[in-house]
Order: structure tokens, then C-alpha cells, then sequence
């Protein structure tokens, strides 16, 4: 199980709609921008804590230096750390699907790619999807079928993945 401060339904509902209301500022104040939105996918009430900070600092590291090698530097940057999770919003100068193919192999490839969550959204809004669906973490199985299902329960998914953080940062 993830320790941490435990937040509940209301207050990431709210988190939800303050994230939205800063995607919309920020391609407004950047308009013709593409827009990445990070944060981590992590089941259960516990957001964030010391070593999911770390992940979450690591995968905004990568991205930075993803959108280094692809010569398409953020021009903003905007972080926000919160129980209900960190999250961070980069206004990128790029092609939207160039970012979104890019930023999709570095969740597959990175050790704890499984665990980000990066959103791209061209510069109209519009939020570009994955070619390929999200495997479980616990199974072979396309990730939303089993949480619609709730085939795993949040303990299982929690344990599983405080050892991948536990393998990721002692190894």
C-alpha cells in the first residue's frame, strides 16, 4: 500500500476543474501552442507522497529532455503539488502528434512510464489520444477494461505499485 495523505472523491473532482480551468489559461496566454499536461496515474485515495514526488520529478525531467532532443523547448512551464497529486502543464512550440508519438514512447520505455499520465492537447483544445490502449498493471488486459470492471482491487493495484517505485528507487 501507497502511505500518504489520503484525499477523497470531492476534493479530485475539484482538482479535476482547477486542472481544466489552467489548461484553458494556459493556451490562452500561449494561443497557437501545443499543451502537455503531466501528472501520474495512481489508483486509490493516497495521490502523493516522498517517492511519488520523486517519480513525478524524474518524469517531468524526462519530458523536459524529451522535448530538448526534439528541439521543441517549453516556452512555459506551470507545476502545481497538491494532495490530490503533482501536476505540471508545459506550452510547447510543436506538432501535436509529433509530441503525443513522442511522449507515448516515453511512457512504454521509461522503467515507471506505466505510471505517468501525459495528456497533449493541440493548441484548439482537442486532446489527442493513445494509438495503442494502456495495459493493466496486474494483467494482460487494456487498463480502462479493468478499472470500468474494477477487476483488481485498489490494494492489489496499490501494492503492486509501491514495489515498482520500491524496485525503481533502491535499484
Amino acid at each position: 500500500m501507497l502511505n500518504g495523505t489520503p484525499v477523497e472523491l470531492p476534493a479530485m473532482l475539484m482538482a479535476r476543474e482547477a486542472r481544466a480551468e489552467a489548461q484553458n489559461a494556459c493556451q490562452a496566454a500561449h494561443p497557437g501552442c501545443t499543451l502537455i499536461s503531466f501528472g501520474l496515474n495512481i489508483p486509490g485515495p493516497v495521490k502523493t507522497n516522498e517517492e511519488l514526488r520523486r517519480l513525478f520529478d524524474d518524469g517531468l525531467a524526462a519530458i523536459e529532455e524529451l522535448l530538448h532532443g526534439l528541439q521543441m523547448p517549453a516556452i512555459a512551464q506551470f507545476t502545481h503539488h497538491a494532495a490530490t497529486g503533482d501536476e505540471a502543464l508545459l506550452a510547447v512550440q510543436g506538432e501535436p502528434g509529433a509530441i503525443k508519438a513522442a511522449t507515448t514512447r516515453l511512457e512504454e520505455t521509461h522503467p515507471l512510464g506505466r505510471l505517468f499520465d501525459i495528456d497533449v492537447l493541440a493548441s484548439d483544445g482537442h486532446k489527442l489520444s493513445r494509438p495503442v490502449p494502456r495495459r493493466c498493471l496486474l494483467c494482460d488486459a487494456q487498463a480502462q477494461i479493468c478499472a470500468r470492471s474494477r477487476r483488481h482491487s485498489v490494494e492489489a493495484l496499490t501494492t503492486r505499485i509501491a514495489a515498482m517505485l520500491q524496485e525503481y528507487f533502491h535499484n
